[in-house]
């Protein structure tokens, strides 16, 4: 697709510029090598292929001497601008132009922007500069530009201030090029009372609008069509396409609505718990979206259809539409003016050609007179008998310089007309000035107005946006604590939960401690009695130890006593009868 005759002319400015600062001597010259750089550059930044053969092909019979404007420009339009598409980073192109042209450029000094602002700066200038070169920025756009600027600030526009710099720019040039216009927004002399941050943020503000077609930006709800679920996204509308990112920094981009005459917008009830919504509907698909309040909903729908109907129509974009109005506007009044000045030449000439044709006539009534005065001179001279004759040529006479004084008198009479005619025009030309003044200031008292409104629409929808942010963030807060109030109390019902088994277990146990005690008490009964029948049976066999011992052979061991007496059992059967009485204690212990 061939590259249209308004993106040329963009693209020849900031080329303009990279040629001027590479033009050292000012001479309007640059050497062939360092063309062939800028080529490079401007190729690779534009993804059209490079040809150094064509460079050395077109200036084959200029090897020696530096290369001019004139010649370099053929090859511009024939290997570089008739390839380009509309595909590639005008940002990237930009700033290839800036880095040639800034450092030789940018005024020294320190300035309240940075080199970013500056550099956006000078994108404004390239799109509101007139279209000649040298590159000027007349009053008129250099006003256009601090307006805006000075309502992105939040400020008033004093208007004092600037007609004082117009009276300065008048005595001077009444233009500037691109780094005195730099220089005059870096010195703060339209921004005082304004920090550094809010003037780059204005800047930027000013950039997106001109430069990157950025009509309106915002925060809106979007239902997906996949999950059907609403998700907050930040949206950018620009003239042909509506682009939705995660956040408002637009790192990263989620998708695009593409514009076009088929394209429409239309309102939508209340639902899924949703407010304020409308429906986009595409050549492509359709999108539900949801705005916080009713008047952001009816300004993006209005932006949006409005830039439908410039689509429909096959006009440009708005604020280019009203850059070539301003333009048209300057043309015809230049129009007006030459044609003014050329009625007013015809007029000088016509009175001067007047004034010749008087100065004839005087000429010649003096003429005559010096005739005549030689006539009577020799009337004088002649003889008496000649008086009658003299004296009738006399009577002619009188009567040819009264029908000349009558003459003389209506050129007279005709020349007064003539002038009072003159003073009429030049008071309706004054009348014609004081009105088209009146309706100019008239046009900006209305601009004003209008810019305050919307600057106030704008502030006010700030500010509903942030209460908003500040109520899903209150919302989000409240479903958090509830969602941890619910996960204390399933815990909390589980603890008493836990708490009444362990008190169940610890009832049971207490149940079993006091069977426990209850058997430990029959086992110490037992054993009680079992003590005392021991006893008993040590007693008897306390008494019969005499016999016993009388049929003993011999010395015996010592003998082992146990509860049935002396040497009842060897030592394996008492170990044995030991050991079975343990276990039977250790089952009744368990079984307890």
């Amino acid at each position: 697709m061939a590259l249209r005759d308004e993106l040329r002319g963009e693209l020849l400015k900031s080329i303009w510029h990279a040629f001027t600062a590479l033009d050292v001597d000012q001479c309007g010259k640059v050497s062939k090598s360092q063309l062939k750089v800028l080529s490079h550059n401007l190729c690779t930044v534009m993804k059209i292929p490079h040809d150094p053969v064509a460079l050395e092909e077109h200036f084959k019979d200029d090897d020696e001497g530096p290369v001019s404007t004139q010649g370099y420009m053929p090859y511009l339009n024939k290997f570089i601008l008739d390839k380009v598409t509309e595909k590639f980073n005008r940002q990237d192109f930009d700033r290839i132009c800036w880095l040639l042209c800034s450092r030789k450029n940018l005024p020294p000094g320190r300035l309240l922007i940075s080199s970013d602002d500056a550099f956006k700066i000078w994108c404004i200038f390239n799109f509101l500069s007139e279209d000649r070169y040298p590159l000027i920025m007349v009053t008129e756009e250099i006003e256009y530009f601090l307006r805006k600027l000075t309502e992105a600030m939040g400020g008033s526009w004093v208007e004092e201030r600037f007609e004082d710099y117009r009276l300065e720019l008048h005595s001077k040039q009444q233009c500037l090029n691109a780094w005195e216009l730099i220089a005059l927004v870096g010195s703060g002399h339209f921004s005082k009372g304004m920090d550094g941050q809010t003037l780059s943020m204005a800047v930027g503000e000013v950039y997106q609008e001109l430069i990157l077609d950025v009509l309106k930006q915002g925060y809106l709800m979007k239902k997906g069509h996949k999950r059907k679920n609403w998700t907050e996204r930040w949206f950018v509308l620009m003239p042909n396409s509506i682009s939705y990112y995660v956040a408002e920094d637009r790192a990263e981009k989620k998708g695009d609505i593409v514009l076009d005459g088929n394209c429409s917008v239309e309102p939508l009830q209340d639902k899924d718990g949703k407010k304020c919504l409308f429906f986009i509907k595409s050549s492509l698909k359709g999108f539900e979206i949801s705005a916080s309040d009713k008047k952001k909903k009816q300004e993006w729908m209005q932006a949006i259809q409005n830039c439908v109907t410039v689509l429909r129509q096959g006009r440009a974009a708005p604020h280019r539409e009203a850059r070539q109005k301003r333009r048209d506007q300057r043309q015809k009044q230049q129009a007006e003016q030459q044609e003014l000045e050329l009625r007013m030449k015809e007029l000088q000439t016509a009175n001067e050609a007047k004034q010749l044709e008087l100065e004839n006539m005087r000429k010649e009534l003096e003429e005559a007179a010096a005739y005549a005065a030689a006539e009577e001179k020799k009337r004088l001279q002649t003889q008496t008998e000649l008086q009658d004759r003299y004296r009738t040529d006399l009577e002619r006479e009188k009567m040819v310089r009264q029908q000349m004084e009558e003459q003389v008198a209506q050129k007279s009479t005709e020349l007064e007309q003539y002038l009072q005619r003159v003073r009429e025009l030049e008071e309706m030309y004054g009348k014609l000035e004081d009105a088209l003044e009146d309706e100019r200031r008239a046009r900006q008292d209305e601009e004003a107005v209008r810019r305050l409104q919307e600057r106030l629409l704008e502030q006010e929808a700030k500010k509903r946006a942030e209460l908003e942010q500040i109520h899903l963030r209150q919302q989000r807060a409240i479903s958090k604590t509830e969602a941890e109030k619910e996960e204390l109390e399933k815990e909390r019902v589980a603890k008493e939960s836990a708490l009444q088994a362990a008190m169940k277990q610890l009832e049971q146990l207490e149940q079993e401690r006091r069977g426990a005690v209850v058997q430990h008490q029959n086992v110490m009964r037992k054993l009680e009695d079992a003590t005392n029948n021991t006893k008993s049976w040590k007693h008897k066999v306390a008494e019969h130890e005499g016999l016993l011992r009388l049929i003993q052979p011999g010395s015996k061991p010592t003998p082992i006593v146990n509860n049935w007496g002396i040497a009842s059992f060897s030592d394996g059967e008492l170990s044995l009868r030991e050991k079975q009485w343990q276990e039977r204690k250790n089952q009744v212990t368990q079984a307890q």
